[in-house]
């Protein structure tokens, strides 16, 4: 998910990782609720959206080269790289890749000290065809950082009526949601947004066949090559219901983007929101060198801390962890 686009090369692993969609449709009803055919995989049928995605990629794991997102492919271009024979240096810390459905058809970098894996196809309203595979991969990541040596990315948007759902009221997965910005009624307004983005983190978990979702770190993969509201402060409640659903099952949250794009999307993040003590996860770096000193670049809110930079190499997406 890189706000550069990349291709893969490396190493095919084979699927080790059984899906769990039988699984996670009896977990889904055992917390009262069914999802049913519709576009999104998890709300009632709607039609189909004429707003287009990104992937992460600001280098982050925006997970689709079309679109921006924690991990897809942010839309600044970057250099022609040379396929590398053996990984970059970071100086003497291990390097992490992230991955996503760009790299469904080709093979995977070797040995990372750790892994991120995109859960989406490019859309926050989709499921990676090959997330399971990628996670047999991510789990035999070597270690050695700060970081988990596995961890997910998902991509987030704001589309509004214009997308394929947008809730109607402050109910999603079968109750009711404590809502900060008081009662969605189906307008383009905060309210609305904070349960969009609820339901978007609460499909990601529950839906997308990932075991134990508690247990990870999601990246939120945020890049203007997804569909967004003008309204900022919208936007940011869209993040902070992402944010919230993730906290309310006990699983941990990042924030993935470039400093200019956080900005225009999301702009400044008082101390009352979720968002506000969030690691960072910064996006466009053009060399191992320049990753290390982005780790002392402004966190993408003032009460987080930036603790991993991307860069691009030889068309793989390479992380270098801060901390």
């Amino acid at each position: 998910m890189s706000i550069f686009r990349s291709a893969a090369l490396g190493r095919l692993r084979p699927s080790g990782r059984p899906a769990s969609a039988l699984l996670s449709f009896v977990v889904a009803t055992a917390i009262g609720f069914i999802p049913g055919p519709r576009l999104d995989d998890g709300a009632s049928p709607a039609p189909e959206s004429t707003v287009t995605q990104a992937s992460p990629r600001a280098s982050a794991t925006s997970s689709s080269a079309a679109q921006a997102q924690p991990p897809a492919s942010p839309q600044s271009p970057g250099p022609a790289a040379r396929q590398p024979t053996e990984p970059p240096e970071s100086g003497r810390v291990p390097l992490g890749n992230d991955v996503s459905w760009p790299q469904c058809s080709g093979e995977l970098p070797d040995d990372p000290a750790f892994a991120i894996v995109g859960v989406n196809n490019g859309r926050a309203n989709t499921t990676n065809p090959c997330l399971h595979q990628q996670l047999d991969w991510g789990d035999d990541a070597v270690g050695g950082t700060g970081q988990p040596r596995l961890a997910l990315y998902v991509n987030t948007a704001n589309p509004g009526l214009r997308g394929s759902w947008w809730p109607v009221s402050n109910e999603y997965g079968g109750k009711a949601v404590a809502n900060p910005y008081g009662t969605c009624q189906g307008k383009e307004d905060a309210a609305c947004a904070y349960m969009y983005g609820y339901a978007k983190a609460f499909d990601d978990a529950y839906l997308r066949t990932i075991s134990v979702p508690e247990t990870y770190l999601w990246w939120l993969d945020v890049e203007t090559g997804n569909s967004w509201s003008g309204d900022r402060n919208a936007n940011r409640a869209d993040l902070e219901g992402m944010t919230d659903f993730f906290h309310s099952i006990g699983a941990r949250v990042g924030i993935y983007s470039a400093a200019r794009q956080w900005g225009q999307i999301v702009g400044e993040v008082g101390s009352a929101s979720s968002l506000y003590s969030l690691p960072s996860w910064l996006a466009g770096a053009r060399t191992a060198a320049d990753a290390r000193g982005m780790c002392s670049a402004p966190p993408l809110t003032a009460g987080g801390q930036v603790v991993l930079t991307q860069f691009v190499a030889g068309g793989f997406d390479y992380n270098h962890s801060c901390t």
